[in-house]
């Protein structure tokens, strides 16, 4: 089960950040923002392969012991980031893809809000 999901502007400042834990709270967002680190570096690792097929999910950020953190980056450098509890061996990896494909479409509904002002952070009722 996802523990924290966070989206993440281009310019790295969070736009929603959901926690279930509440308890835990500060230290996911430590977590999500160090996890922007890699997300850059394999942004631009794939910025110079050759033939530049980009693809969104970028897998396994980073292992902690009680933590699995993966990443996913849209056309528009929007980061989605996602923290699981690593005790969950049953989840695979195309099931953390259909999470992150349901998360870009949710987002782009929000975008798609006319009421909704670009770059304020998202709002869940």
């Amino acid at each position: 089960m996802a523990v924290c999901i966070a989206v993440i502007a281009k310019e790295n400042y969070p736009l929603y950040i959901r926690c279930v834990p509440v308890q835990n709270e500060l230290k996911f967002h430590y977590t999500v923002h160090t996890s922007l680190d890699v997300v850059e570096e394999k942004i631009s690792a794939v910025g110079k392969s050759i033939g530049d097929q980009r693809e969104l999910y970028l897998g396994l950020l980073y292992p902690t012991e009680d933590y699995k953190v993966y990443g996913y980056v849209t056309n528009t450098k929007v980061k989605f980031v996602i923290v699981v509890d690593s005790s969950n061996t049953s989840l695979r990896d195309n099931e953390i893809r259909s999470m992150f494909r349901k998360l870009h479409n949710s987002f782009t509904d929000v975008m798609c809000n006319p009421f909704h002002i670009p770059g304020d952070t998202i709002k869940s009722k």
